[in-house]
């Protein structure tokens, strides 16, 4: 059975070797994540070239995400990696510390982020190392944040630092992040991560940026914000709305808003991104258990399957696959998972057509293929596509039928590798549309997904070889095309 669901696997020491990309692959990997919070440039633009070269050794294209760090709101250094906080104890964080190479004690501990005394005042709760430490700030005096230790634990070098509720103004963008955008650029990452927005201005920057410097490859990624901030809610239909997509990105927006309050935001953050025609990743922790153990707990199941079933586009890995024991594993588990989940979804095609309003002839002709689709029974429906904008409308609503994004424009194929039921086929269109459509049908045929007498519903632009053209529709009985 074709997957629907997608898996998007980051990689690192542990999946950094040729032969083991090229396994993952095969096990199910449809997009490779470049965190750019660890490595040099050149790590990156390295392991972007091994994953072309893995992608190719496999016979596919597998899409590159760039992963922007963001702002490092981090504590500083400890003189001897480490400090453990009792409960009830004063701690400080002092913004000043460490500008003469001073490293953290038991008492104190620089930060990487300056802001932060401007940032916080009394009664404030700051959640550290992912929540597991919480102080509360008693005052602040100049460039010193005083405080209690309200659940102790141990404090290592460079952990991040949440206030509770947000309000943080570190902006999204730092100067690393634009010099790593340029980097992405220069191997034509085909998806580009951006951390912590706010607004849908922080998007539109990141856009224009990577616009600029993908010119010279005429290279426009498509842009994924993570949700992270919890100033990021009430503003999520205008970042929507600037994005191409979005990650819920489940770490650091728990410990701002809270562990409890995560589950429903993941199922409204789906919902809103699929009304308005945009892509998901869910993220963190999915098969935290993987990084030491061959099989996940049961809880862990459930949460890629529920995920599934809310709809999102994708699934990632995160240190599963980057420095886990077994990666391939891993994504071999999560593929099962997303195929017996999505066995079990219940289509309500219809009732998502009940409100729709469209004014483009290419998304009337998708919307009227989904529907055929639907009632016909069709075996597959195929796209010949240009910019993969008709993949991409279908893909938002569920249809028993796999949809086949078939293209001559390789970094569409990429850019598809991300959409939900949506499979890329490489095509060079020779001839008329009648003389495509055939190629495309013989296509599936060699790839076994159909076969004479089977029906296709198939869409496609006239004149061909234009983007966001798509105006015609055809039902076509396998081995009766005329």
């Amino acid at each position: 059975m074709l997957r629907g669901t997608k898996i998007v696997a980051t990689i690192g020491p542990a999946s950094s070797d040729f032969d083991m990309l090229v396994k993952m692959i095969r096990a199910g990997v449809d997009v490779v994540r470049l965190n750019f919070s660890h490595g040099s440039g050149q790590d990156h633009i390295d392991r972007a070239a091994l994953v072309r070269r893995a992608a190719a050794e496999c016979g596919r294209e597998v899409a590159i995400m760039a992963d922007m760090q963001g702002p490092k709101i981090r504590v500083g250094k400890f003189e001897e990696g480490k400090v453990l906080l009792e409960p009830g104890a004063s701690f400080i964080l002092d913004a000043k510390w460490g500008s003469n190479g001073e490293l953290g004690n038991q008492e104190r501990v620089g930060l990487d982020y300056k802001a932060l005394p401007r940032d916080v005042r009394a009664g404030d709760k700051l959640l550290l190392n992912d929540g597991l430490i919480v102080l509360i700030v008693d005052r602040v005096v100049g460039a010193e944040i005083f405080t209690t230790v309200r659940v102790g634990g141990i404090l290592s070098n460079n952990k991040g630092i949440n206030r509770q509720g947000g309000g943080l103004t570190a902006p999204a963008l730092t100067s690393k992040d634009m010099e790593d955008i340029k980097t992405a650029m220069s191997f034509q990452a085909d998806y580009l991560a951006i951390s912590f927005p706010k607004s849908a201005t922080d998007m539109e920057m990141a856009r224009q940026l990577a616009n600029i410097a993908g010119e010279p490859w005429q290279h426009k990624p498509m842009l994924i914000a993570k949700i992270e901030r919890a100033e990021a809610i009430p503003a999520l239909q205008e970042i929507l709305d600037a994005s191409d997509g979005i990650m819920v990105a489940r770490g650091d927006l728990a410990v701002e808003v809270g562990n409890a309050a995560v589950p429903a935001l993941q199922k409204r953050m789906i919902a809103m991104a699929r009304a308005s025609n945009k892509l998901t990743i869910t993220a963190t922790q999915m098969m935290e258990s993987m990084i030491f153990n061959a099989v996940p707990t049961r809880a862990e199941v459930s949460d890629v399957a529920n995920a599934v079933l809310d709809g999102t586009d994708a699934v990632m890995t995160s240190a599963e696959t980057a420095s886990g024991k077994y990666p391939i594993e891993t994504v071999e588990m999560m593929a099962a998972i997303c195929v017996e989940a999505e066995q079990s979804e219940y289509n309500r095609l219809d009732a998502d057509f009940l409100n729709v309003k469209f004014t483009r002839i290419d998304q009337s002709i998708a919307y009227g293929a989904l529907f055929t689709a639907h009632h016909l029974g069709v075996k597959a429906i195929a796209a010949l596509t240009e910019s993969g904008s008709t993949a991409l409308w279908m893909s938002r609503h569920r249809v028993e039928a796999p949809i086949f994004a078939i293209t001559p424009i390789i970094a569409t194929q990429r850019k598809v590798s991300l959409y939900r039921n949506v499979h890329a086929c490489h095509l060079t269109q020779q001839g008329d549309g009648s003389a495509v459509l055939r190629q495309a049908e013989a296509l599936l045929i060699a790839r076994s997904v159909v076969s004479k007498g089977d029906l296709i519903v198939c869409s496609w632009g006239e004149p061909m070889g234009q983007a966001g053209g798509t105006n015609a529709l055809k039902i076509v009985r396998v081995g009766e095309f005329s």
